[in-house]
């Protein structure tokens, strides 16, 4: 198939671009790498360094005419979307409505989602939560996420454009940014080799589930694959909080530091949990990858970088 990747030069986005060459697949990159990077990029994608809002994107789309789109652009910082609430919406909700208005001449047939981190569900009742769970979203970002579902749901009826929506927990492994506020465990792991205390936000009490970026690709290959409509949670049901997790990481790296604590972020959630267990039913495979075997993969790849 010809498969479109937006923000397939990030952490996450090219990680299933190299899956989807492997078996087989042509891969078309669209990405600004405001947050990615050209070294991500596999040597067979065809590479597109375009803003997915950029007035080009219409007649680049009909000319590579995909079978799929995987769409992972997205603003990804809950803390920029509190400050920076229009331009969480431009990129996150206009972004997505854009290149559905451009895929509806273009061939492309179906549409994988990268969803939220949990972020849609807000502060959940139930623990870990279902696809039925209420979606009340504590931040602006997870309203957009939210936001973004809708408009799918919304394009299917009435264009007949086919959708899943991978709402992941929290991903992480290698190729995740280290800087910025993102990505938690990268950040984490790059204070600790630079002889850095970790900062923790709040009381550190506040759990989320840690997804393996090799189990999202695995889940990613498997909704192209099946025929799944609709909203797929993809973690692995365990809540790990941030205590735990420096401590886990501290363990394996050897420091000594001591974390510091800083102010509690603005619209995080305090626990979050992801029951999986319809993807196991439809797509036949859920994240499987213990934190401890994820996190020893992840200081492998920011060990060699730092030593390279």
């Amino acid at each position: 198939m010809k498969i479109v990747v937006t923000g397939g030069a990030g952490f996450i986005g090219s990680h299933i671009a190299d899956a989807y060459i492997e078996r087989g697949h042509e891969v078309r990159v669209i990405d600004n790498c405001s947050t990615g990077s050209e070294r991500n990029l596999n040597k067979k994608v065809s590479f597109y360094p375009l803003d997915i809002l950029d007035p080009k994107i219409p007649e680049v789309l009909s000319k590579i005419s995909p079978d799929v789109f995987c769409h992972h652009a997205a603003q990804m910082d809950v803390r920029r979307s509190v400050a920076d609430r229009q331009f969480d919406a431009q990129i996150n909700i206009l972004g997505l409505i854009y290149l559905l208005e451009a895929s509806k001449g273009a061939g492309g047939n179906r549409v994988i989602f990268g969803s939220s981190e949990g972020a849609i569900y807000g502060e959940q009742e139930r623990v870990p939560a279902t696809e039925d769970h209420a979606t009340r979203p504590t931040s602006p970002y997870g309203v957009s996420k939210l936001a973004g579902e809708h408009y799918l749901s919304y394009y299917e009826q009435t264009h007949g454009i086919p959708y899943v929506a991978l709402r992941y927990s929290k991903v992480y492994g290698p190729r995740e940014l280290s800087t910025g506020e993102a990505g938690v465990v990268a950040i984490f792991i790059g204070k600790l080799l630079s002889g850095e205390g970790p900062t923790i936000h709040g009381d550190g009490k506040q759990t989320r589930d840690y997804v393996y970026v090799g189990d999202l690709v695995e889940a990613n290959i498997l909704a192209l694959e099946t025929e799944l409509r609709g909203p797929v949670n993809i973690g692995t049901g365990r809540e790990t909080d941030v205590l735990t997790l420096v401590s886990l990481l501290k363990e394996n790296t050897g420091s000594k530091l001591s974390a510091v604590h800083g102010p509690a972020k603005v619209g995080e959630q305090m626990r979050s949990s992801l029951d999986s267990s319809h993807a196991a039913r439809k797509l036949g495979g859920v994240p499987r990858t213990p934190l401890e075997a994820g996190l020893e993969n992840t200081l492998a790849y920011y060990r060699q970088r730092t030593s390279a």
